[in-house]
């Protein structure tokens, strides 16, 4: 005999509810007050478990009441199937309760208080083999659950990039530089998508490939904005990751050409646009910062180490040695500081052919991105990066561009005051310089910041 089973408190079904349930005037008692579904059907089924209550007078308790909520049948179905998968589960219910289980289930599935489907959807695979919902055992059952759930979930497709594929990437290829060297095809765009989504579909492309051939043709064709609208087709954290696998390939060793210009410009466009965020972009660059600003201070301290040492005299040195050191004057005019500073800048030239976060930098000035930056002008301002022409010239047109409009404005107006002004009937003494209020972005300052001592490279933009 099993050992007693421990049943929840009983609230609506009551002993006097059974003993009516169980009588001849089953199908007139009723029960005085609504009661809650779900409680009410968990009761029951423990009272049918226990054997308080045999299965086949169901159907009269649940005749018997009302519920609080305004339920159907099938919400009550629904109710009975995760109270019988819950009991199905319980280890305590064992041996004869089990079997008052099993009897009990079988018994609400005939009388079609139950949709099989129910239950075979919340069940386990032993309970359902017993309830004889399944024509195959647990175990068996198990394994081929396990098949098919790898067989959707996890197993791989297998690419094809020898014979169905090529013809594929051929065409998405050529797509891809019709579409983009004609610029009067943007109009075009929505039919464009669905041409490469029938592509990626028809010949099973992979779509991490698709969009690597995306940026390379957005490499070639910059200025065409249908590609704004295709990459948002790939997932966005995919999309940085496959920009930096390219940034990646010329951190190879066996690589000796520099990172092309084309893929530092479509990098800052797509942060620029949002597409790609910058530190996921940043992380896959090289050098690292710390050993970049690592080597800088060592060659910084290389020549400040040989500054120091212009105009000092070898004690050790005697005769006409040291009358040929005292002849020595040492003066550093003007031009010679200027021969310095072309010296260190040539030394430094190869830098910014290795450092892809300076290429990242130049590519944010060329598409006019201050806000991007100025972030990489923060974060290495230990490289001094506007001591680099390319960079520093870079920095002078986007500077230009910002004070084009305030500049124009301001001539305009200088000349149309200067033109009006009647010398012959004014004094001299008593002209006066006009002033003038021109509205400048607080940008076009932590530009100039930016540009430091280095403006003197552009006289006409400093005389602005």
């Amino acid at each position: 005999m099993s050992p007693p089973l421990q049943a929840p408190d009983y609230r609506y079904v009551t002993e006097e509810c059974l003993r009516e349930w169980k009588g001849q005037s089953a199908a007139a008692f009723r029960l005085p007050d609504p009661v809650p579904m779900a409680r009410f059907l968990y009761e029951l089924c423990w009272a049918m478990v226990r054997g308080d209550l045999p299965p086949q007078k169901c159907r009269a308790a649940l005749d018997s009441v009302v519920f609080v909520e305004e339920a159907r049948q099938e919400e009550s179905a629904s109710v009975l199937a995760d109270i019988i998968a819950h009991l199905g589960q319980d280890i305590t219910i064992s041996g004869e309760y089990r079997s008052r289980l099993v009897k009990m289930t079988k018994s609400l599935v005939e009388s079609s208080l139950i949709v099989p489907r129910l239950l075979q959807e919340r069940c386990e695979e032993e309970f359902l083999w017993e309830v004889e919902l399944s024509k195959s055992k647990g175990q068996d059952l198990k394994a081929k659950e396990v098949r098919v759930n790898t067989r959707l979930l996890y197993q791989q497709t297998k690419f094809n990039l020898v014979r169905e594929e090529s013809e594929g990437y051929a065409k998405l290829v050529t797509l891809l530089c019709q579409v983009g060297s004609d610029l009067a095809c943007q109009n075009a765009s929505s039919a464009t998508i669905s041409i490469v989504k029938s592509l990626i579909g028809h010949f099973d492309l992979d779509p991490n490939r698709v969009f690597d051939i995306v940026l390379e043709c957005f490499e070639l064709y910059p200025d065409n904005s249908i590609f704004y609208q295709l990459i948002p087709l790939f997932p966005k954290s995919h999309a940085a990751q496959i920009l930096g696998f390219k940034f990646q390939y010329y951190q190879q060793l066996d690589v000796n050409s520099p990172v092309p210009s084309g893929l530092f410009r479509i990098a800052a466009l797509l942060v620029k646009s949002g597409l790609i965020d910058l530190d996921n972009l940043y992380a896959h660059l090289l050098p690292n910062d710390d050993e970049a600003f690592e080597h800088f201070g060592s060659f910084v301290s290389r020549k400040i180490d040989e500054a120091t040492k212009i105009g000092k005299i070898n004690l050790a040195a005697t005769g006409k040695d040291l009358m040929d050191e005292e002849k020595q004057e040492i003066t550093i005019d003007l031009y010679t500081a200027l021969e310095m500073e072309n010296d260190i800048i040539d030394e430094r030239a190869p830098e910014i052919e290795k450092n892809q976060k300076l290429g990242l930098l130049l590519g944010f000035l060329s598409v006019h991105d201050w806000d991007h930056a100025q972030l990489l002008f923060e974060r290495l301002a230990q490289l001094n990066p506007v001591e680099h022409v390319e960079i520093c010239d870079a920095l002078f047109r986007i500077v230009e561009k910002t004070i084009s409009s305030a500049y124009s404005t301001y001539c305009q107006t200088h000349h149309k005051i200067t033109r009006n002004m009647d010398t012959h009937m004014m004094d001299a003494s008593s002209v006066s310089s006009p002033s003038y209020l021109v509205d400048l972005p607080k940008e076009f300052f932590q530009m100039l910041v930016a540009c430091g001592p280095y403006l003197h490279r552009d006289t006409q933009l400093f005389q602005k």
